[in-house]
């Protein structure tokens, strides 16, 4: 028999977790199904979380995973490959290893994928001493030579912005043409004092397990420690489009419609975390999903009151 939920939480990171737990606190029966692949599972700590600054993100999700399970929550360890909204306006989920479970509510936090630039040693070495969020990572690799690879010219903004946290910033145009920089970004980049490198790069240099180095395809290196690249952003968004959700197109990828709740243009589904876009960091991603979570739980406590009123 299908299993019945109040809601179904598909994702268990941050957003999905911290839905789970406003849920699970307000006495709802709720299920979390979780392929258990974190966007940040490369780093090998998560900064900017008041209280959690610097905890590796697998003891996080540990963490979180067991405060839901004090409150009844069940996780599941599985993807969510259909869903399908029926005449009542409820949802029949179905999971890759063929389990169907029904849900009266949902909330989506499935994330995204970073999709690296295809230069060797750039995927080997993310999350390690090549990175893409000054953020997350610009305080512990502070003052150290920093290369960036352009990947379109709005790498030009990831060069200013990382010349805070290091002023030896070197720019490598790799696929960018010099000319597609604009009089602006020239005037900016050397006030920040950024070299501007042409040319393709090749591959990374790396030594003893650690980067050493830039190399261009003329053979030329430039000795670096840190590179920040700009991974595109391919949101998970098939869930959404099976379920006919209004999508919006951002520089950043392809991402729901959402009001300031979560909630998606289908009524009774939630979206929350990188689900909603590309910026959303942990400490985002977990208001988020709290904020989806408490705003699900009312709908549902009206709907039932309502429902209890017209029946007396």
């Amino acid at each position: 028999m299908t299993e019945t939920y109040e809601a179904v939480v598909i994702g268990g990171g941050a957003a999905g977790l911290s839905a789970a737990l406003v849920l699970g606190r307000a006495r709802r029966r709720t299920l979390v199904v979780d392929a258990g692949e974190p966007r940040n599972a490369p780093a090998a700590h998560m900064q900017g979380y008041l209280t959690r600054d610097g905890m590796p993100p697998a003891e996080f999700l540990a963490a979180g995973r067991r405060e839901i399970e004090r409150y009844g929550v069940e996780l599941v360890r599985d993807r969510a490959v259909d869903v399908v909204r029926d005449g009542a306006g409820e949802f029949e989920v179905t999971l890759a290893a063929g389990r169907t479970v029904h849900a009266r509510r949902l909330i989506v936090a499935t994330g995204l994928d970073d999709e690296l630039p295809t230069v060797p040693g750039v995927a080997e070495r993310f999350g390690k001493d090549v990175l893409h969020c000054p953020y997350c990572h610009g305080w512990e690799v502070r003052d150290q030579a920093f290369g960036v690879l352009a990947s379109t010219p709005m790498s030009v903004h990831q060069a200013l912005m990382v010349s805070q946290w290091s002023k030896d910033v070197t720019l490598f145009l790799h696929t960018v043409g010099e000319g597609e920089l604009s009089d602006d970004d020239l005037r900016r980049l050397a006030a920040a004092g950024v070299v501007v490198v042409p040319g393709e790069v090749a591959e990374l240099v790396v030594d003893d397990d650690r980067l050493t180095g830039v190399c261009l395809a003329d053979g030329t290196t430039y000795d670096r420690s840190v590179l920040f690249v700009a991974p595109r952003a391919v949101p998970r968004t098939g869930l959404f489009e099976r379920l006919g959700a209004e999508l919006r197109e951002t520089p950043f990828g392809t991402y729901p419609v959402v009001d300031e709740t979560g909630l998606t243009t289908v009524p009774g589904v939630w979206a929350a975390g990188n689900a909603i876009g590309f910026a959303e960091q942990v400490v985002n991603a977990a208001s988020g999903g709290y904020r989806a979570a408490a705003t699900l739980n009312g709908e549902l406590l009206f709907a039932d009151l309502d429902a209890a009123a017209t029946r007396a």
